[in-house]
């Protein structure tokens, strides 16, 4: 499949009424999880989109490239508008939070499996186990203030949910999420796809989080999303530091459309339910016209081929979401002292006293006991006896079996491992 080829209509053709924007949402007692995910997944995509696009005008000086910028952002607009109203009104903050957490668990799983380049393998690999870390801490949470309350039943089983690196060691300073930027023209489309996708991602977990936290309804809920969302900002200054910043503006959109496409197509492949599907093939279609006048611009204004940017054309490895437990659980029991020491990785137990991961800790963890991350699972387990998991078998990690203790040592501490 290639986009640049798709027969496509006049862009002014594809503005929709405010009656077209509002779908009909998805049921939330019986659509997929993995419906869910891609309904969070594309609309971060469509955000994205929006802001580069604003940011990309804001540098540009070009009536013509000014005025595309504008019209293409409406209708991407548009598109974001419509995602998100593919979310029922009765699907809660938190059942909404659990399925972010699939998403960046499985998307970042399936990524890493497929992509050839070291450097975004360990970056995914990374923040994989913190943000499986975040479901865990998110399901307990559920567990304490939602009556009836199934995690597992929300993910599908397909996901397990216990503990990964625990959250407390995700507390890193800033220069340490600053990894190499990989080299365009020597890349893999598939591995500049993968920068894309992941950084649109978990910048739209860290917005959600920043946003959602003030309307929780109680004190600890709103301290942990606020904690954890800390922690997403980290991961969108890992991931948009492995995109390559030589690249021009016209060859980041083009960039951008073509990932758009890229995710729409995959997503309609493998849609279960009829009405999204048809939702996700008509907005590929729409992307197929974006990216085609990004690619025309792109010609004029810098004589380059889109071939410079996507090679032929022709899509990768489609996108499939699905369970990745196995993969998680190797990735856990190989990584899971790993902490970020700037552009490298390293066992923690190997870091150095004075590096600015211990004492950036000091700074902002006064108290581990105070912390929102530990606090869900300690009153948890008071309240019930022991924490929530949902697991196939025992946790890979002998220091995170226990489930009436919560690890708050183990990839934050140089010297014990309790």
């Amino acid at each position: 499949m290639n986009p640049l080829k798709q027969p496509t209509k006049p862009l002014a053709d594809y503005f929709m009424s405010f009656q077209k924007m509002y779908p009909q949402p998805y049921n939330k007692k019986t659509a997929s999880p993995y419906t869910k995910t891609r309904v969070i997944l594309m609309n971060g995509t469509e955000y994205e989109s929006v802001w580069f696009l604003h940011q990309f005008a804001r540098h540009c000086a070009v009536d013509e490239i000014k005025h595309a910028l504008a019209v293409v952002r409406k209708q991407e607009q548009q598109q974001q508008k419509l995602i998100s109203c593919l979310k029922p009104l009765n699907e809660s903050i938190l059942e909404t939070t659990l399925s972010y957490e699939q998403l960046a668990i499985d998307l970042t799983a399936t990524l890493a499996q497929n992509d050839v380049d070291k450097t975004n393998i360990e970056a995914l690999n990374f923040a994989l186990l913190e943000d499986f870390d975040h479901l865990y801490r998110f399901s307990n949470l559920m567990l304490l203030d939602v009556k009836d309350a199934d995690p597992e039943q929300l993910v599908g089983k397909y996901t397990e949910i216990m503990p990964g690196r625990p959250t407390v060691a995700h507390h890193r300073h800033p220069k340490d999420e600053i990894k190499p930027a990989m080299n365009a023209q020597k890349s893999s489309l598939y591995s500049k796809l993968v920068a894309n996708i992941i950084t649109a991602a978990e910048q739209q977990t860290m917005n959600y989080y920043m946003n959602i936290a003030q309307w929780y309804k109680n004190d600890l809920g709103r301290k942990l999303y606020a904690e954890i969302g800390m922690v997403e900002e980290q991961h969108v200054s890992q991931y948009e530091s492995l995109k390559d910043p030589t690249c021009s503006w016209l060859e980041q959109w083009v960039l951008h459309e073509y990932t758009e496409a890229y995710l729409y197509y995959s997503a309609m492949q493998e849609e279960t339910d009829a009405n999204i599907k048809a939702i996700w093939a008509h907005f590929f279609e729409i992307e197929c016209a974006h990216l085609q006048l990004a690619a025309t611009l792109l010609a004029k204004y810098e004589r380059k081929t889109y071939e410079s940017v996507v090679g032929d054309g022709e899509f990768p490895q489609l996108l499939q979401h699905g369970t990745n437990k196995e993969y998680v659980r190797e990735v856990l029991a190989r990584t899971v002292m790993l902490t970020a020491d700037r552009q490298h990785y390293i066992d923690v137990m190997k870091l150095k006293p004075n590096a600015e991961f211990f004492t950036y800790q000091e700074q902002v963890i006064a108290d581990v006991a105070t912390m929102p991350s530990h606090q869900v699972i300690a009153a948890t387990i008071a309240k019930r006896g022991q924490d929530y998991r949902y697991q196939d078998k025992p946790h890979p990690v002998k220091e995170l079996q226990s489930r009436t203790k919560d690890n708050t040592v183990i990839g934050r501490s140089r010297t014990a491992v309790k």
